[in-house]
Protein backbone atom coordinates (compact mmCIF):
# COMPACT_ATOMS: atom_id res chain seq x y z
CA UNK A 1 0.00 0.00 0.00
CA UNK A 2 1.05 3.37 -1.31
CA UNK A 3 0.16 6.61 0.73
CA UNK A 4 0.60 10.24 -1.22
CA UNK A 5 -0.98 13.40 -1.36
CA UNK A 6 -3.46 13.17 -4.18
CA UNK A 7 -2.52 15.79 -6.24
CA UNK A 8 -0.78 13.86 -8.11
CA UNK A 9 -2.00 10.00 -6.79
CA UNK A 10 -3.02 9.08 -10.78
CA UNK A 11 0.14 9.47 -11.95
CA UNK A 12 1.93 7.46 -9.51
CA UNK A 13 -0.50 4.74 -9.43
CA UNK A 14 -0.15 4.72 -13.28
CA UNK A 15 3.41 4.56 -13.08
CA UNK A 16 3.46 1.43 -10.62
CA UNK A 17 1.26 0.11 -12.95
CA UNK A 18 3.67 0.01 -16.17
CA UNK A 19 6.22 -0.71 -13.84
CA UNK A 20 5.15 -3.80 -11.63
CA UNK A 21 4.51 -6.96 -13.28
CA UNK A 22 2.70 -9.43 -10.65
CA UNK A 23 -0.37 -10.50 -9.34
CA UNK A 24 -0.07 -8.74 -5.91
CA UNK A 25 -1.63 -5.58 -6.05
CA UNK A 26 -0.25 -2.17 -5.10
CA UNK A 27 -2.83 -0.03 -3.59
CA UNK A 28 -2.35 3.62 -3.94
CA UNK A 29 -4.60 5.80 -1.35
CA UNK A 30 -4.46 9.48 0.32
CA UNK A 31 -6.66 12.00 1.85
CA UNK A 32 -8.91 14.65 0.29
CA UNK A 33 -9.59 16.69 3.36
CA UNK A 34 -6.96 17.74 5.77
CA UNK A 35 -7.23 16.38 8.89
CA UNK A 36 -7.74 19.61 10.82
CA UNK A 37 -10.89 19.95 8.99
CA UNK A 38 -15.04 18.29 9.99
CA UNK A 39 -15.58 15.11 7.95
CA UNK A 40 -11.84 14.05 7.14
CA UNK A 41 -11.51 11.11 4.94
CA UNK A 42 -7.93 9.78 5.53
CA UNK A 43 -8.43 6.98 8.19
CA UNK A 44 -11.67 5.51 6.50
CA UNK A 45 -9.10 5.39 3.08
CA UNK A 46 -6.44 4.03 4.69
CA UNK A 47 -8.67 1.32 6.00
CA UNK A 48 -10.46 0.66 3.16
CA UNK A 49 -6.95 0.58 0.88
CA UNK A 50 -5.65 -2.07 3.59
CA UNK A 51 -8.51 -4.20 3.24
CA UNK A 52 -8.31 -3.83 -0.57
CA UNK A 53 -4.52 -4.98 -0.78
CA UNK A 54 -5.00 -7.52 1.53
CA UNK A 55 -7.80 -9.06 -0.77
CA UNK A 56 -7.47 -12.54 -2.77
CA UNK A 57 -10.24 -11.21 -5.05
CA UNK A 58 -7.89 -7.86 -6.05
CA UNK A 59 -4.90 -10.33 -7.08
CA UNK A 60 -3.86 -9.51 -10.83
CA UNK A 61 -5.48 -6.36 -11.07
CA UNK A 62 -2.43 -4.42 -11.02
CA UNK A 63 -2.54 -1.45 -8.89
CA UNK A 64 -5.20 0.05 -7.73
CA UNK A 65 -6.51 3.43 -6.13
CA UNK A 66 -8.81 3.38 -3.35
CA UNK A 67 -10.44 6.51 -2.25
CA UNK A 68 -14.65 6.88 -0.58
CA UNK A 69 -14.86 3.36 -0.35
CA UNK A 70 -14.49 3.11 -4.47
CA UNK A 71 -11.76 0.63 -5.69
CA UNK A 72 -10.65 2.34 -9.51
CA UNK A 73 -7.52 1.13 -11.90
CA UNK A 74 -5.41 3.17 -11.83
CA UNK A 75 -5.26 3.46 -16.20
CA UNK A 76 -8.89 5.04 -15.75
CA UNK A 77 -8.79 6.76 -12.79
CA UNK A 78 -8.80 10.77 -12.21
CA UNK A 79 -8.93 13.45 -10.42
CA UNK A 80 -12.07 15.55 -11.15
CA UNK A 81 -12.56 17.80 -8.73
CA UNK A 82 -10.20 20.27 -6.34
CA UNK A 83 -11.42 19.49 -2.54
CA UNK A 84 -14.54 16.53 -3.20
CA UNK A 85 -13.85 13.45 -1.03
CA UNK A 86 -15.21 11.76 -4.20
CA UNK A 87 -12.91 13.67 -6.59
CA UNK A 88 -11.73 10.29 -7.86
CA UNK A 89 -13.39 8.71 -10.77
CA UNK A 90 -12.81 6.65 -13.55
CA UNK A 91 -14.65 8.71 -17.14
CA UNK A 92 -15.27 6.52 -19.80
CA UNK A 93 -15.00 3.66 -17.49
CA UNK A 94 -16.00 2.73 -13.89
CA UNK A 95 -14.89 1.44 -10.21
CA UNK A 96 -13.67 -2.15 -10.76
CA UNK A 97 -15.29 -2.41 -7.62
CA UNK A 98 -16.29 -1.32 -3.95
CA UNK A 99 -15.58 -1.91 -0.31
CA UNK A 100 -18.68 -1.97 1.90
CA UNK A 101 -19.31 -2.92 5.98
CA UNK A 102 -14.94 -4.28 5.40
CA UNK A 103 -15.97 -6.56 2.55
CA UNK A 104 -13.94 -5.94 -0.59
CA UNK A 105 -16.11 -6.32 -3.67
CA UNK A 106 -15.03 -6.74 -7.17
CA UNK A 107 -17.60 -6.34 -10.38
CA UNK A 108 -15.29 -5.56 -12.86
CA UNK A 109 -11.98 -7.20 -13.97
CA UNK A 110 -9.23 -5.24 -16.25
CA UNK A 111 -6.55 -7.23 -18.13
CA UNK A 112 -3.03 -6.71 -17.75
CA UNK A 113 -1.40 -3.96 -19.67
CA UNK A 114 0.58 -5.53 -22.59
CA UNK A 115 3.89 -4.55 -24.96
CA UNK A 116 5.34 -2.11 -21.47
CA UNK A 117 9.64 -2.34 -21.24
CA UNK A 118 10.50 -4.45 -17.99
CA UNK A 119 12.48 -2.83 -15.38
CA UNK A 120 12.63 0.63 -14.45
CA UNK A 121 14.57 2.94 -16.19
CA UNK A 122 18.60 4.48 -15.64
CA UNK A 123 17.69 7.50 -17.19
CA UNK A 124 15.03 9.77 -17.28
CA UNK A 125 14.55 11.73 -21.21
CA UNK A 126 12.60 14.91 -20.81
CA UNK A 127 9.29 14.82 -22.36
CA UNK A 128 7.24 17.99 -22.51
CA UNK A 129 3.20 18.45 -22.31
CA UNK A 130 1.50 21.09 -24.25
CA UNK A 131 -2.20 21.97 -24.00
CA UNK A 132 -3.72 23.16 -27.43
CA UNK A 133 -4.48 26.62 -26.76
CA UNK A 134 -7.20 29.36 -29.03
CA UNK A 135 -4.57 31.66 -30.83
CA UNK A 136 -1.59 29.16 -30.48
CA UNK A 137 1.05 30.18 -33.14
CA UNK A 138 3.25 27.03 -32.68
CA UNK A 139 6.20 29.42 -31.28
CA UNK A 140 6.60 26.52 -28.31
CA UNK A 141 6.61 23.27 -30.87
CA UNK A 142 9.60 25.05 -32.82
CA UNK A 143 11.92 25.45 -29.54
CA UNK A 144 11.49 21.66 -27.89
CA UNK A 145 13.90 19.96 -29.74
CA UNK A 146 16.29 22.77 -29.13
CA UNK A 147 15.56 22.88 -25.64
CA UNK A 148 16.86 18.89 -24.99
CA UNK A 149 12.97 17.19 -25.17
CA UNK A 150 12.99 13.79 -26.26
CA UNK A 151 9.44 14.02 -27.13
CA UNK A 152 5.85 15.32 -26.67
CA UNK A 153 2.38 14.66 -25.43
CA UNK A 154 0.29 17.29 -26.80
CA UNK A 155 -3.35 17.44 -25.34
CA UNK A 156 -5.93 19.03 -28.17
CA UNK A 157 -9.44 19.74 -28.42
CA UNK A 158 -12.15 17.33 -28.62
CA UNK A 159 -11.36 14.29 -30.24
CA UNK A 160 -7.84 15.07 -31.70
CA UNK A 161 -7.75 18.68 -32.68
CA UNK A 162 -5.06 21.40 -33.11
CA UNK A 163 -5.33 25.08 -34.41
CA UNK A 164 -4.53 24.94 -38.92
CA UNK A 165 -1.32 27.27 -37.74
CA UNK A 166 0.60 24.63 -35.95
CA UNK A 167 0.14 21.36 -37.88
CA UNK A 168 3.27 22.45 -40.50
CA UNK A 169 5.26 22.69 -36.86
CA UNK A 170 4.04 19.43 -35.48
CA UNK A 171 4.31 17.24 -38.65
CA UNK A 172 7.71 18.41 -38.91
CA UNK A 173 8.81 17.86 -34.91
CA UNK A 174 6.82 14.28 -35.90
CA UNK A 175 9.25 13.46 -38.16
CA UNK A 176 12.26 13.26 -35.70
CA UNK A 177 10.85 12.89 -32.62
CA UNK A 178 7.59 10.98 -30.98
CA UNK A 179 4.39 12.97 -30.71
CA UNK A 180 1.24 12.02 -28.88
CA UNK A 181 -1.72 13.21 -29.42
CA UNK A 182 -4.24 12.94 -25.95
CA UNK A 183 -7.34 14.97 -25.02
CA UNK A 184 -7.45 17.91 -22.65
CA UNK A 185 -11.35 17.00 -22.41
CA UNK A 186 -10.93 14.99 -19.42
CA UNK A 187 -12.60 12.25 -20.63
CA UNK A 188 -13.42 9.73 -23.79
CA UNK A 189 -11.13 7.93 -26.48
CA UNK A 190 -9.07 9.83 -29.37
CA UNK A 191 -10.68 9.36 -32.41
CA UNK A 192 -8.98 8.24 -35.49
CA UNK A 193 -10.74 8.87 -38.60
CA UNK A 194 -14.04 10.84 -38.17
CA UNK A 195 -12.84 14.41 -39.11
CA UNK A 196 -10.75 15.41 -42.15
CA UNK A 197 -10.35 19.17 -41.98
CA UNK A 198 -6.75 20.69 -41.10
CA UNK A 199 -6.13 20.39 -37.56
CA UNK A 200 -8.13 16.97 -37.23
CA UNK A 201 -7.09 13.95 -36.06
CA UNK A 202 -7.66 11.88 -39.53
CA UNK A 203 -4.42 14.21 -40.76
CA UNK A 204 -2.63 14.63 -37.15
CA UNK A 205 -2.43 11.03 -37.09
CA UNK A 206 -0.97 10.61 -40.95
CA UNK A 207 1.71 12.61 -40.60
CA UNK A 208 2.87 10.61 -37.85
CA UNK A 209 1.92 11.74 -34.91
CA UNK A 210 0.47 8.77 -32.31
CA UNK A 211 -2.64 8.60 -30.75
CA UNK A 212 -3.29 8.48 -26.68
CA UNK A 213 -5.70 6.61 -27.45
CA UNK A 214 -7.91 6.28 -23.91
CA UNK A 215 -5.27 7.82 -21.46
CA UNK A 216 -4.85 11.58 -20.76
CA UNK A 217 -1.91 13.86 -21.27
CA UNK A 218 -0.16 13.07 -17.91
CA UNK A 219 0.10 9.53 -18.17
CA UNK A 220 0.60 9.48 -21.69
CA UNK A 221 3.61 11.41 -20.72
CA UNK A 222 4.59 9.06 -18.52
CA UNK A 223 3.69 5.93 -20.36
CA UNK A 224 6.18 7.98 -23.03
CA UNK A 225 8.92 8.47 -20.88
CA UNK A 226 8.90 5.12 -20.27
CA UNK A 227 9.68 3.97 -23.56
CA UNK A 228 12.24 6.38 -24.31
CA UNK A 229 13.79 5.26 -21.43
CA UNK A 230 14.32 2.09 -22.61
CA UNK A 231 15.36 3.10 -25.90
CA UNK A 232 12.37 2.68 -27.78
CA UNK A 233 12.39 4.47 -31.56
CA UNK A 234 9.62 6.00 -32.82
CA UNK A 235 7.93 3.01 -34.42
CA UNK A 236 8.51 1.23 -31.52
CA UNK A 237 6.93 4.08 -29.32
CA UNK A 238 3.47 3.58 -32.01
CA UNK A 239 3.33 -0.07 -31.69
CA UNK A 240 3.51 0.04 -27.33
CA UNK A 241 0.80 2.86 -27.38
CA UNK A 242 -1.15 0.67 -29.65
CA UNK A 243 -0.74 -2.66 -27.90
CA UNK A 244 -1.78 -0.79 -24.36
CA UNK A 245 -4.83 0.38 -25.61
CA UNK A 246 -5.82 -3.15 -27.53
CA UNK A 247 -5.37 -4.53 -24.17
CA UNK A 248 -6.35 -2.10 -21.23
CA UNK A 249 -10.27 -2.98 -21.57
CA UNK A 250 -12.24 -5.21 -18.55
CA UNK A 251 -12.62 -9.10 -19.51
Amino acid sequence: MVTQGTDTMKETAFALDLLVNADRPIVVTGAMRNPALAGADGPANLLAAVQVAASSDAAGLGTLVVANDEIHAARFVRKTHSSSPGAFQSPGAAPLGWVVEGRVRIVFRVAKLQGIPSGAPDTIPAVALLTSVLGDDARLLTTLEHLGYAGLVLEGFGGGHVPRVVVPALSDLAARLPVVLASHTGGGEMLRDTYGHAGAERGLLGRGLISAGFLNGPKARILLTLLLSHGLDLDGVRDAFERINVSAGSF
